[in-house]
């Protein structure tokens, strides 16, 4: 699924324009990527959370030459979706450790 079909189903859902429902969709996703860059974190009840988590450094290898190659600390966007998400999408999953 694309950002123009999200738009579509929106549009069609809500009676707003397509160019009205962009408007929205894009106002949303900047807001999330400015609110990650400040660091801070999302919670969207029902959905799930983004986040920014510092990644370690560590020592990968080259796949094609098999030599070691350090790779530097890195800050990286997670998501972590809801109980109420995870259950929608797998209703046969009753995993209790979450």
């Amino acid at each position: 699924m694309t950002k123009a079909d999200i738009v579509r189903l929106i549009a069609q859902g809500t009676g707003l324009t397509k160019t009205d429902t962009a408007a929205v969709v894009d106002g949303f996703i900047e807001a999330v990527i400015e609110s990650l860059e400040r660091g801070e974190h999302i919670e969207i009840r029902g959905f799930g959370t983004f986040k920014v988590v510092e990644r370690a450094p560590r020592t990968g290898r080259n796949p094609r030459t098999g030599s070691e190659v350090k790779i530097s600390s890195r800050k990286a966007p997670t998501f972590k979706p809801s109980k109420e998400l995870r259950a929608r999408v797998d209703p046969n999953n009753t995993d209790p450790g979450d």
